[in-house]
């Protein structure tokens, strides 16, 4: 009975230190609809956008650990991947155009999730939008998201609450941009 208890303790040490040492990818970015589409109802002119800052993998909001095990973008960088999110939602609803005269350039000031808390993990993450047509700035504003989720002690099952969390916050943080009224009317004809 012993020697079956001290097995199991051994192997719940060996499955927190692997997945501790893994890394992780995030999961994709899914929309939310119904921020989209009060976007949609605002009519929004078509817009570009540039690439999402910092482009630079080793900048420190490219790079998020979540208790050692480290938490990677499907798309390279976070920034890519809110940029591949910006222009996803664009184009659903019909507003997104490369060539526009109308520009969006975003940059990502922090980017967080943590697991650290017992019960509860958090993420955070603040932007810069801004919104140019023909030179003009039309918007120029941060937008600051903060999400919770529940976690635990153990890491086995806090890294993937905190990996499956990632996609949320970056929702939420859109929810908030696409809400603004000020945001629509730089967007606007």
């Amino acid at each position: 009975m012993a020697i079956t208890r001290m097995h199991g303790v051994a192997f719940c040490a060996l499955a927190v230190l692997a997945t501790g040492c893994a890394q992780l990818k995030a999961p994709p970015y899914a929309a939310d609809y119904e921020a989209l589409d009060k976007l949609k109802a605002s009519k929004p002119a078509a817009v570009a956008v540039v690439k999402v800052q910092p482009t630079d993998p080793n900048d420190p909001v490219n790079n998020l650990s979540l208790r050692g095990a480290r938490l990677t973008s499907p798309s390279g960088t976070f920034a890519k991947y809110l940029e591949d999110a910006l222009i996803g939602d664009l184009k659903e609803v019909s507003a997104y155009d490369a060539k526009s005269r109308t520009r969006l350039d975003a940059r990502i000031l922090s980017n967080e999730i943590s697991v650290g808390n017992i019960v509860t993990g958090t993420g955070v993450m603040e932007v810069q939008i801004e919104v140019t047509r023909e030179g003009v700035q039309r918007l120029k504003k941060n937008y600051k998201a903060n999400t919770s989720f529940e976690s635990s002690f153990a890491g086995i099952v806090a890294i993937p609450a905190g990996q499956a969390a990632y996609s949320d916050l970056v929702r939420t943080l859109l929810r908030q941009v696409y809400s603004d009224p000020q945001f629509a009317v730089a967007l606007g004809q």
